[in-house]
């Protein structure tokens, strides 16, 4: 498939995401870009975006084949993702699997230890509040997404759970927790932003 590149809708730290001469479809860039300690240190790592757009493409390949709706279209070349437009939902989706990072300091249990069923956390995308922990009752509060809808982003990421974590086990790799985001293309709910290492604790 070929699609005309028109302006710039978004830049972030590791992406530039931009319109199309289709109006469903848009493309992301993965930049070189690397952040760290919230985005006080700030860097590059050549090569980063051509491994994180072949790595999410992978990825979205796998979910997709397994059932989960994603908004992966196609890969377009080393550093360019097609994808559908979403309605990002303003809800970060963390799920752990092991006891590692924040989940550590908040709960004081040594890191390392299994999380068994993973936990599910939700993040209110919001770089002036410092990206909050928040639950159902501020969701509702904040208005981001339905009891329904919520109830289908928990299953969903799950259920991607279920899917990456013994697929990265059989390559040696220990999922221990990773973020997704979700959104809205019309009265659809998929899967959206980026699966890689940038999203990804692996150990």
């Amino acid at each position: 498939m070929t699609v005309e590149i028109r302006g710039k809708l978004y830049e972030g730290k590791a992406k530039i995401v931009y319109a199309t001469d289709r109006p469903k479809l848009i493309v992301q860039f993965f930049k070189d870009d690397a952040t760290a300690f919230n985005a006080q240190k700030r860097g590059t790592i050549a090569g980063k975006g051509v491994v994180n757009n072949r790595v999410s493409a992978r990825l979205f390949e796998l979910l997709g084949r397994r059932g989960v709706p994603t908004h992966y279209v196609a890969t377009l070349s080393e550093r360019e993702m097609l994808c559908r437009r979403l309605d990002i939902i303003r809800i970060e989706v963390i799920v752990r699997n092991v006891i590692a990072g924040s989940l550590a300091t908040r709960t004081g249990i040594e890191e390392g230890g299994p999380v068994a069923p993973p936990v599910v956390e939700f993040y209110y995308k919001s770089d002036e509040l410092g990206d909050p922990m928040i639950n159902d009752d501020h969701v509702r509060l904040l208005g981001l997404a339905t009891p329904p809808e919520l109830r289908w982003i928990r299953r969903t990421a799950l259920r991607v759970n279920g899917v990456l974590r013994p697929h990265l086990a059989r390559r040696r790799l220990l999922l221990v927790d990773f973020k997704l985001e979700f959104g809205r293309a019309g009265r659809r709910l998929l899967l959206g932003d980026e699966i890689s290492p940038d999203t990804c604790r692996l150990w």
